[in-house]
């Protein structure tokens, strides 16, 4: 599961992608202008970027220049109707990894965004294994000591985080940023609650948790625990 930004000015396009990717546990925010693509990127991390090309108000090539020359790092996805061959190489030289045309489907564009995030993964392996827990990312679901456990789409999107980091203390801005869109509301009592509701289903009674709190710091999925 990633983090998301769709930079797209069709309303429709955009919310098909968007509750396609959802729907695959991906955290998704969608903006419809370049400004608001600017001062997204400006203000939040995202791992992949879907762009479109031809936006109202700023051309989607110098919004990609622009993060680019800036020291955005994030894989970019460009996303357009243009199917001329200087766009898709100027594209490419300015730092895009992918080009999708119009029209696609969702799954190809789905297919294309794991490719994209496999690139950044030493793990390229589609199950993440802690001590007695595998998270199968294919089939949406934790095992423990192989027994399944039921999990809400922010649990397993939590569960992965914690998985892809073990022992790595979060605060919890850090796991609010990477797990919630910026335009959800929430606080670090929001979190406090989905972190007992995940503990509750992982862990075993009379056993030290495997999701610690570390005073004054954050929340660490501790291996010995595991």
């Amino acid at each position: 599961m990633a983090k998301v930004l769709i930079v797209e000015d069709d309303i429709g396009i955009c919310e098909t992608v968007k509750d396609w990717l959802e729907n695959q546990l991906h955290t998704v925010e969608a903006v419809h202008c370049g400004e608001d693509a600017i001062e997204y990127l400006k203000t939040y991390d995202y791992d992949v970027i879907i762009l479109d090309l031809y936006l109202p108000d700023i051309d989607g090539l110098d919004i990609l220049q622009k993060y680019r020359a800036t020291g955005g790092t994030a894989r970019v996805l460009i996303l357009t109707g243009r199917n001329e061959v200087r766009d898709r190489e100027r594209g490419l030289d300015l730092g895009a990894d992918d080009y999708l045309g119009k029209p696609f489907h969702p799954r190809e564009l789905a297919a294309r965004l794991r490719a994209l995030i496999r690139r950044d993964s030493m793990n390229t392996s589609t199950q993440l294994i802690v001590g007695k827990f595998l998270l199968d990312l294919t089939k949406l679901k934790l095992m423990r000591n192989g027994e399944a456990i039921q999990l809400l789409p922010k649990e397993l999107t939590l569960m992965e985080l914690f998985m892809r980091n073990p022992d790595h203390v979060f605060n919890a801005e850090q796991i609010l940023q990477k797990v919630w869109s910026a335009d959800a509301e929430t606080s670090p009592e929001t979190l406090r609650v989905h972190i007992k509701r995940l503990r509750d289903k992982i862990d075993v009674e009379g056993q030290p948790s495997a999701i610690q709190n570390i005073k004054g710091l954050g929340y660490k999925l501790s291996s010995e625990n595991c």
